[in-house]
């Protein structure tokens, strides 16, 4: 760590209601010299309700390597910065953990101000296992990358958390009946707001309320681990169909041979170059 230098907080601010903030960013926000926000319009808002009257500058995806040397030119000569995100933690599906990475490589001391999270509120509330989960983010926008993503969650046991926009839930939802099957979720929106809801049930009952209920505010999806039968090491799902019998089942669905040989690899968790030995071994022993 560099003696002189300054520090760099990561400070956790509210995911809505602004009384989901701790007393600690409270007093570091009034005692730092630089407040790097995603949106300084968003954190102006939070700053003045508490009056902090800290110098606010802009760090956003589209400024992030011009504005981590700035940041890090602030740091190196001895002043203090908090950097901040819209909501919750930054470097958490929000900018940060750039910024994280040159301050380390440089000897700069990085201090975690936790505080609230959308990932957690809404694991703990979905009644779904706790004890292990994991936290995906957005899944690609487009519907094949989505859908290439979610087979590779399909045997997954952990509870499985992800973040979506109004836009694309539904959409999402489809995918994750199509990829996962049926399973059940816990759909939650406007955590901490004035009109908080969560939705739990299976995917296809989710869709059918968002139906009635127009998509407001960013979603939090929640779904149950893979069962015993999808995370087994052969998948009980294929019965005793071969490798080869596998990848002819794709190409019968209409997926090109490349595709179909990538979701059987990813499904039966084995290497492409396996799953592509096995089928051109079934092509030769054909044509003896």
């Amino acid at each position: 760590m560099s003696n002189n230098a300054g520090k760099l907080y990561l400070c956790a601010t509210p995911i809505g209601n602004l009384e989901d903030i701790t007393l600690r960013v409270l007093r570091v926000l009034k005692e730092v010299d630089l407040i790097a926000a995603e949106d300084t319009r968003h954190t102006r808002k939070l700053l003045s309700h508490y009056d902090i009257h800290i110098p606010l500058t802009s760090y956003h995806r589209h400024n992030i390597e011009e504005k981590s040397q700035f940041l890090l030119t602030k740091l190196l000569a001895g002043e203090h910065i908090a950097l901040v995100s819209d909501a919750g933690m930054p470097g958490i599906s929000d900018p940060g953990e750039e910024m994280v990475a040159l301050a380390i490589e440089n000897g700069i001391e990085v201090i975690p101000l936790p505080g609230a999270s959308a990932v957690i509120a809404a694991l703990v509330i979905s009644g779904f296992s706790t004890r292990s989960f994991m936290f995906a983010g957005f899944l690609p926008a487009s519907k094949k990358a989505r859908r290439d993503r979610l087979i590779e969650l399909k045997k997954q046991t952990e509870t499985l958390v992800f973040y979506e926009a109004p836009h694309r839930i539904t959409e999402m939802l489809q995918d994750v009946m199509h990829c996962l099957g049926d399973r059940r979720i816990s759909l939650s929106r406007e955590l901490t707001k004035k009109f908080e809801q969560t939705v739990r049930g299976t995917a296809s009952e989710a869709i059918n309320s968002l139906k009635t209920d127009r998509p407001r505010g960013e979603f939090t999806v929640v779904v149950e681990g893979a069962g015993e039968s999808e995370s087994g090491e052969v998948a009980d799902l294929w019965g005793d169909m071969t490798i080869a019998e596998h990848v002819e089942l794709f190409l019968l669905q209409g997926l090109d041979r490349k595709e179909a040989l990538k979701r059987v690899a990813v499904l039966r968790g084995i290497p492409k170059k396996e799953v592509y030995s096995h089928y051109v071994q079934s092509k030769e022993n054909l044509l003896r």
